[in-house]
């Protein structure tokens, strides 16, 4: 029985990981609680709010990414269609919508073993992972929760593949 093993698996916080990763290229966070930190990233087309959370129970990283789109339309149904239509796109994560701000967000989740290696490369992909479908759906989002467009129209332009460069 390795008891360094036990004891580094047992008291482990990847939150610690997660700011060294974003401390290392100079971003600012607020360590919310032990189990808690967001940090703001400027984003393509707006900022956006990452915020990641321990839950040492389930052995479970939660990473949120929060686009600032403020939902001015009323009709619920539009949202849930586009949240139904987005996440067809996605291999990994989804998209929700947190009701309190009406604000969409991205999330996913990495539960973490105590043979975890690579852990860092691991965080650093999934938030790669989350700004980019963020920063690729911000458009869609912003059309219909501010202009109030139909859905399937706004997702019309994902149709398309790009090939080449202009």
């Amino acid at each position: 029985m390795n008891l360094a093993k036990n004891y580094i698996s047992e008291f482990y916080n990847p939150i610690d990981t997660v700011e060294n990763i974003f401390g290392a290229q100079n971003y600012q966070f607020d360590r919310r609680s032990n189990n808690e930190v967001a940090i703001e990233i400027q984003g393509k087309w707006n900022n956006m709010l990452l915020f990641f959370a321990w839950e040492e129970n389930m052995r479970c990283l939660h990473l949120s990414c929060l686009m600032d789109i403020e939902s001015t339309i009323e009709d619920r149904s539009k949202i849930f269609e586009l949240l139904a239509l987005v996440n067809e796109e996605l291999w990994v994560g989804h998209f929700s919508y947190w009701t309190e701000q009406k604000m969409p967000v991205f999330k996913h989740s990495l539960m973490v073993t105590d043979t975890e290696t690579e852990f860092a490369g691991k965080i650093s992909q999934l938030t790669d992972i989350a700004v980019k479908e963020c920063e690729r759906m911000y458009p869609i989002f912003n059309v219909v929760l501010t202009k109030g467009m139909e859905p399937r129209q706004a997702l019309y332009p994902l149709e398309f593949e790009t090939i080449g460069r202009a």
